[in-house]
């Protein structure tokens, strides 16, 4: 009955079944990997460093050289491998919090290294079963939703399982909370198993995905280097804020709150930010032209960029309160950052032809932001350190409001340049002479 259901690819039950498909998996992902950056870890420290400062480096670190893998491992993964491989990926990740929680301090943050090497390709394993279909910016959704309302709400579920349960420590929480989600993980798991393939439609507007060859990836950086690299430049700097953002979200409650601030405030401000993201993500999918679309996701991401930079400037100019600055940010940050992800290189793909997928892009992009992540932190750690967590997060927004506004507009400016000399080569090319032996009339 599932099955039959699956095979209409407009259907409500399909596109519902998709979206929770990859939001649960996705969900339950985070539940492998956030949950240790909700301790404090205080009076604890390692090469001169705060330890949590240490853990979110490690566990980082190996997220990093995880997308770094995934430029060829996703990209030229093959569909009947996908769901062997995204459940050892997770039971991985499960041992290693294990080993954290079993090796004592200071020797335990080579474990939260392992954790975060497999799960870095779990999003492209997820993605390869919605990518390339005429809806794909509304499946897509599953998984935004879950990159922005999971963290806030895993730490709201960290704070209450700790109050209930105090003589559970630090170290042993994340694999508490992971163990909690394995018969959750397995049930969405099964729903991505079921997914059909592409419909022939899909593949008509939006390009076949097929697992990528060296050469494939080589044409595409030499033929539009100029372009991806702005886009890469952004990407990086949108998900160095995020994660910064959201590895320090207690200490930065903690500063511009003070001490009484709600636990539910995490999970409130992040659901508020999905559900504005959502509407307007979802919204992409109605346009159907390509080159248009493409417009549409870079006036929405050029939007969130100005968001960010405004509320910081507003709240520093006391015009608005905590509550305001973080909820805005959020938002604005989700709305440039989500958009690159499910929406425009899935246009780029179908508007130019390319024989490419977006896993190839994403983990290109994914690869230097985690590494961008990390260089923050060592910044704030070295030469910020009497700097409040806040004030690191609001100069780092005014940069980067500047800085992937200008990138933005040379990318717009590029790719609409490529796009008008490709259909003027298209125009010029010398008519093809029907083949007469081959021309039937039906009658």
């Amino acid at each position: 009955m599932i099955h039959k259901r699956l095979q209409q690819p407009s259907g409500v039950f399909f596109i519902a079944w998709c979206l929770l498909a990859s939001f649960g998996t996705y969900f339950c992902m985070y539940a492998f990997r956030k949950p240790f950056n909700t301790g404090l870890y205080e009076g604890l420290t390692l090469f001169g460093l705060g330890y949590k400062t240490v853990l979110i480096i490690a566990q980082v670190l190996g997220y990093m050289v995880s997308k770094f893998a995934g430029i060829k491992i996703i990209s030229e993964l093959r569909p009947e491998q996908r769901i062997r491989l995204v459940a050892c990926l997770i039971g991985f990740a499960l041992l290693a919090l294990l080993g954290f929680a079993l090796v004592p301090h200071p020797y335990n943050f080579f474990f939260l290294f392992l954790n975060g090497l497999p799960l870095g390709m779990v999003w492209g394993v997820i993605f390869s079963f919605l990518e390339g279909r005429r809806f794909t910016e509304i499946l897509g959704m599953g998984l935004s939703i879950s990159i922005i309302a999971a963290s806030g709400i895993l730490k709201t579920i960290y704070l209450e399982i700790q109050s209930l349960l105090p003589w559970i420590t630090e170290f042993w929480m994340p694999f508490v909370i992971g163990l909690l989600f394995i018969p959750l993980t397995c049930l969405f798991i099964w729903m991505l198993s079921v997914i059909p393939a592409p419909s022939e439609t899909d593949k008509l507007l939006r390009a076949e995905r097929a697992p990528m060859t060296p050469a494939d990836k080589s044409d595409i950086v030499r033929n539009f280097w100029p372009g991806l690299l702005c886009i890469l430049l952004i990407y990086c700097l949108l998900t160095t804020l995020r994660d910064f953002r959201d590895n320090f979200s207690v200490e930065i409650w903690n500063e511009i709150g003070g001490n009484h601030w709600s636990r539910s405030i995490l999970a409130q401000t992040e659901l508020i930010s999905t559900v504005i993201v959502v509407a307007c993500v979802s919204c992409l999918s109605l346009i159907r032209n390509n080159i248009r679309g493409l417009w549409a996701t870079k006036g929405l991401i050029a939007i969130g960029i100005i968001m960010t930079g405004a509320s910081t400037l507003l709240y520093h100019r006391h015009a608005i309160g905590p509550y305001g600055w973080m909820l805005t940010l959020g938002t604005g940050l989700f709305l440039a950052y989500i958009p690159i992800q499910v929406a425009l290189f899935e246009r780029l793909i179908a508007l130019f032809k390319l024989k490419a997928n977006a896993g190839f892009f994403v983990y290109g992009c994914d690869a230097i932001g985690y590494l961008g992540s990390v260089g923050l932190l060592l910044y704030r750690e070295f030469f910020m350190k009497d700097l409040r967590w806040s004030r690191v997060l609001m100069q780092f927004s005014y940069l980067l409001c500047f800085a992937c506004l200008a990138l933005l507009i040379t990318a717009f400016v590029y790719f609409n340049r490529k796009h008008g000399i490709r259909n003027l080569f298209r125009k010029t090319e010398a008519p093809v002479t029907p083949n007469l032996h081959n021309f039937t009339i039906h009658l």
